[in-house]
């Protein structure tokens, strides 16, 4: 494709069909065998391919069916975790707010068994028709599972479990990139809480995190990270929480805009979600380099209701006042399972939506070149 510019992409994670959530289970019991289950999987993303390619997306993903949710990389194959109801955050739905543990917490230091991301990539390049991309969790989402009591006999500072996380990381895109991937993502929500003051002193503030220190130490870090290596595109994609549909935090990217787009120089593109007025204007946009590209996440996944081709279009053309429509692209805005449940979205509207991102892409830029 010109300028490896995928007009119409995916951000990750899709609905895991119940028959694979229920054989994840039967695994857990002992109920079936490692290479039953691993069958199963393969099942599973052969579905979720045959989605993306039929919904006319530009780049591919496994929709990440072998994870327990977008974190995988850093928690299903990574010792150092216990199982915990105690390390809670506050999410947001609609007016409620509720504080959810996500299950567990740093106990000990963190370790790499084995590459997750690895697998995933290997099956879904032997199968996929398009170019393909790979996601992997920011290591400061780790901050999900830091616990000021229980955490600090491993980790006197927060920034050494990131940095700690960060390595782990840093190994599956070594391994990914000697493997042949051409494009990896890296996921980064923890940045955009930084635009709204309540989630930041509840997120971060509040576990003895300086919210500072996540803008220039934690974005050095992600730079860090996208390194040069030839033939990789880095992609990093900001969104405001997604876990079964709730959301961690609202604002505009303003107050973040310029520390971030600057100093990420060694990604690509960045990956905007861009659905709901939550996500505040475009005119952050104008401060994004010339020669990166911005992928605009339009379309709810969290949402049923069916955005009008229209309507995306016009939001388009409104950003690329701010921003050259030749270096832009359109996605979702976030992933539709990023945990294990997924959002409140039925297989059919999330074909419709991927489908959706496909006609607009068709639409404002025309054909793949």
């Amino acid at each position: 494709m010109k300028d490896n510019l995928f007009r119409a992409q995916t951000i990750g994670s899709m609905l895991r069909p119940a028959y694979l959530r229920d054989a994840r289970r039967a695994l857990r019991r002992g109920e079936i065998s490692n290479a039953a289950f691993k069958k199963i999987e393969d099942r599973a993303v052969d579905e979720a391919l045959a989605i993306q390619e039929s919904a006319g997306l530009d780049i591919v993903a496994d929709g990440e069916q072998r994870r327990m949710s977008f974190l995988g990389s850093l928690l299903d194959s990574t010792e150092g975790l216990e199982r915990t109801q105690t390390v809670t955050r506050p999410w947001h739905s609609g007016a409620q707010v509720e504080d959810l543990t996500l299950g567990l917490v740093v106990t000990g230091k963190l370790d790499r068994r084995r590459s997750l991301a690895a697998e995933e990539f290997v099956y879904l390049r032997s199968r996929a028709r398009k170019p393909v991309k790979v996601a992997l969790p920011s290591p400061m989402m780790l901050n999900m599972f830091w616990s000021p009591d229980q955490s600090r006999k491993a980790y006197r500072d927060p920034f050494e479990l990131f940095a700690d996380g960060a390595r782990i990381i840093k190994g599956e895109i070594d391994e990914l990139a000697g493997l042949g991937c051409e494009y990896i993502q890296i996921d980064a929500p923890e940045l955009a809480a930084l635009v709204d003051p309540t989630a930041t002193a509840a997120l971060y503030e509040r576990n003895g995190i300086a919210p500072a220190r996540m803008l220039e130490e934690g974005v050095a870090m992600l730079n860090a990270l996208a390194g040069k290596r030839p033939g990789v595109r880095f992609g990093l994609h900001l969104c405001r929480g997604n876990n079964d549909g709730r959301w961690l935090a609202q604002g505009g990217y303003d107050s973040i805009a310029r520390a971030l787009f600057q100093r990420a120089t060694n990604y690509d593109e960045f990956l905007l979600e861009y659905d709901s007025p939550r996500a505040g204007g475009f005119e952050p946009l104008a401060e994004v380099p010339p020669d990166k590209a911005v992928v605009l996440g339009l379309v709810s996944s969290k949402l049923s209701e069916l955005e009008r081709e229209s309507e995306i279009v016009a939001r388009i053309e409104n950003a690329a006042r701010f921003f050259p429509l030749e270096r832009m692209a359109v996605s979702t805005q976030c992933g539709f399972a990023s945990g294990i449940r997924g959002n409140p979205v039925s297989p059919e509207v999330q074909e419709r939506k991927l489908g959706l991102v496909g006609a607009v892409a068709r639409r404002v830029w025309g054909s793949a070149a």
